[in-house]
């Protein structure tokens, strides 16, 4: 049997990478049994430096970073790429293109999982680049989905939660219920379900807080990776 080797570009936050590399492996033992774990390659970034090429707008010097490391990936011999951050794939097409092989996108297993689930309208939590720009959106809505974001001033508290709590390590029970009441809005505007639409946010809210669906795209996106290292 021929080993599969996963690149992983991770740092952004290394809280939710570190979610990644544990559901990766869990994954493959769960699957395979025993000792087995998973083949991985990771290189993890300094999410300082990346955030402010994302406050400054300067996405093109934040796909070149990611690039070139993901080219490192593919030189060590990784056969296809996981860019572990939903906001960072407002970047992924040109990222894929100077690293040369297949990137699994985040937004598909979470949208097959929609599709499977009969979910038509969904409400999307993230940062402020995920919920407002079109790189993620459009996907969805080309997949058929409607999608419902929160208002200018719960889009701006979301974006405050993540990078200053979440991507702290920090669990703030207020930010908990705030992100809950959002979750309410959302679910009275319609949404039958929601996307936790940044790898951060399935560390503060879960299915035990709420009885509305949630879709979480850091263990979507690594279970498809795991298909992908058994395949």
């Amino acid at each position: 049997m021929t080993t599969r080797l996963l690149g992983l570009l991770g740092g952004m936050s290394w809280e939710s990478t570190a979610h990644y590399y544990a559901y990766l492996n869990r994954g493959v033992r769960q699957a395979r049994g025993g000792l087995h774990s998973a083949p991985l390659l990771l290189h993890s970034v300094d999410f300082a430096a990346i955030a402010d090429m994302q406050q400054r707008g300067d996405w093109a010097a934040a796909a070149k970073v990611l690039g070139q490391a993901g080219q490192g990936l593919a030189a060590a011999g990784a056969g296809a790429l996981l860019l572990c951050t939903n906001t960072m794939h407002k970047v992924a097409a040109p990222v894929a293109e100077m690293v040369g092989i297949p990137l699994l996108h985040i937004a598909d297993p979470t949208i097959a999982a929609l599709q499977g689930a009969g979910v038509s309208r969904v409400g999307l939590l993230g940062t402020r680049f995920t919920m407002e720009d079109d790189f993620y959106t459009s996907r969805l809505l080309a997949a058929g989905l409607t999608v419902c974001v929160p208002s200018a001033a719960d889009r701006a508290e979301v974006h405050r939660i993540i990078f200053d709590e979440l991507c702290l390590g920090q669990l703030q029970a207020g930010s908990r219920q705030r992100l809950l009441g959002m979750i309410d809005t959302l679910r009275a505007d319609g949404a039958q379900a929601v996307i936790l639409g940044c790898t951060e946010l399935a560390m503060l809210v879960g299915p035990a807080d709420t009885d509305m669906p949630l879709f979480d795209t850091t263990a979507l996106h690594a279970e498809a990776a795991v298909m992908w290292l058994l395949s």
